[in-house]
């Protein structure tokens, strides 16, 4: 992959959690509060726990850091997958997101 598919990528990943925390805004009752500087993305639960997903540009990467622990993300066969065989990069910030809020929460969902 080169550097400008990996921004691309990378930009579309960071620009679908922004829109998926704005509807789970305005369609639950969970209060987000998402920021978004430059490549990283933070989303901070009512309990006062974080996710931050980040670009690792260099190594052409996406990190995902919960309270679960930090995950890192290639794009391969079409989707961002953990580089140590947790899974695609959705599933899992579905899952942490939900145990971080107490609720399901879907950021995949269009």
């Amino acid at each position: 992959m080169t550097d400008l598919e990996y921004a691309d990528r990378a930009d579309a990943l960071l620009l679908q959690v922004e829109q998926a925390c704005d509807r789970i805004l305005e369609t639950t009752d969970v209060d987000l509060d998402a920021q978004r500087v430059g490549g990283m993305v933070t989303i901070v639960f009512p309990n006062g726990s974080q996710l931050v997903i980040n670009e690792q540009k260099p190594l052409h990467e996406i990190w995902l850091a919960a309270s679960a622990g930090g995950f890192h993300f290639k794009f391969e066969q079409g989707q961002w997958q953990d580089t140590k065989g947790s899974g695609e990069f959705f599933a899992l910030l579905n899952r942490f997101a939900s145990e971080q809020a107490g609720t399901a929460l879907d950021f995949a969902a269009a």
